[in-house]
């Protein structure tokens, strides 16, 4: 799955009738049947970290098709739908408060494999996924969505969403594609337009600064005062921020230093360390990262990392009203299709299968 099309997510007030909602979870139910039957758990968590694939599946499912709700209740809907003896997947998380409930969600959903040690990744990915998308990825949307599915063999996705006054943007991850939680660590992220103020200290271009950022932890508060007081004499200027940082002065506050000095003493080893150490938020991230420029001249990335990307009608009746009976008559074609598929019978699937090629021919 590439990332293409566009997704413009604006803020929505207002929740998916009972009606609705009800025939979103048994649709989502059914065309995760259909997945998981052909392709397995896997390949349905690598489209869900998909940002076009999952918008499309919003759009399949009758919500709005463009609202920052979509991503809130077909996750909900998700979260019904999946279940591990039926398709092999669990979600966790939602928003909110249900957000905050995601690792005792994960630990209770691993209980019944007694593995701690898997509910501990699991526990692992989802806080620093959050904590990435919050504090290393600053660019103004404040989360209020985390939801993780997973396997009981440890595979899962993130699906989170962020907003500030007037939008909302998504972020997805997945383990089988991750190669570092603080580098280029995305699948996707959808988003309504550009930011100009965003600080990524997660970009492959911002690799010598993280590794500035852990040297001066190990460097220690006193010895950094030491270096900048070196550098203001050097230069013949006080210290002033370059506008192009977007910086305050008050990243290097005495709260800032005594957070430093709280590092020094952990002494983390890399930058994923550094970022999943307790009590490290966005203020400490961007400290540091200043003095890393200042001292060591590694640049941070500005450039927004956002890609621009993005049946049965919408809750809002756009492009149409939703029509119950025709959103019956799909989830009864879909459950009868695998029922008869688990049977030997597999024409009705084929059929449906083959609808895809004759759509594109169109």
């Amino acid at each position: 799955m590439r990332l293409s099309g566009t997704a413009d997510l604006p803020l929505h007030t207002g929740r998916a009738p009972r009606w609705l909602f009800s025939r979103m979870v048994r649709l989502s139910e059914a065309i995760a049947d259909h997945i998981v039957e052909e392709y397995g758990s896997e390949e349905l968590l690598r489209r869900l970290s998909s940002p076009r694939w999952f918008q499309a599946l919003a759009c399949a499912i009758g919500f709005d098709w463009h609202s920052s709700g979509s991503t809130t209740t077909t996750m909900g809907a998700l979260k019904l739908a999946l279940s591990p003896e039926r398709h092999g997947i669990c979600v966790a998380g939602g928003k909110g408060e249900r957000a905050l409930r995601t690792p005792a969600e994960i630990r209770e959903r691993c209980s019944m494999l007694k593995s701690g040690e898997l509910a501990a990744s699991l526990e692992r990915a989802s806080r620093l996924s959050a904590k990435v998308d919050s504090s290393c990825l600053q660019d103004g949307y404040r989360l209020y969505h985390h939801t993780i599915a997973f396997t009981l063999s440890g595979e899962w996705c993130v699906v989170q969403q962020g907003m500030n006054q007037r939008y909302a943007r998504r972020y997805h991850w997945c383990s089988e594609s991750l190669e570092s939680f603080t580098r280029a660590p995305h699948t996707g992220i959808a988003s309504q337009r550009f930011e100009s103020r965003v600080l990524n200290l997660v970009s492959a271009d911002s690799e010598e600064l993280r590794k500035g950022c852990v040297d001066l932890v190990a460097e220690g508060p006193a010895r950094l005062r030491r270096m900048l007081c070196a550098q203001q004499t050097l230069t013949g200027e006080h210290l002033r921020l370059p506008a192009r940082h977007l910086l305050h002065a008050s990243d290097l506050s005495e709260r800032s230093w005594r957070a430093l000095a709280r590092l020094h003493e952990v002494q983390p080893e890399s930058y994923e360390e550094l970022v999943a150490t307790p009590g490290v938020g966005a203020k400490t991230l961007r400290a540091l990262a200043l003095l890393s420029e200042l001292i060591y001249g590694t640049p941070a990335d500005w450039k927004d990392p956002a890609k621009y990307s993005f049946a049965h009608g919408g809750k809002d009746g756009t492009p149409y009203p939703v029509s119950r009976a025709t959103y019956d008559r799909s989830i009864t074609i879909l459950r009868e299709a695998i029922e008869e598929a688990k049977l030997g019978s597999k024409e009705k699937k084929q059929a449906i299968m083959r609808l895809r090629h004759f759509l594109r021919e169109e």
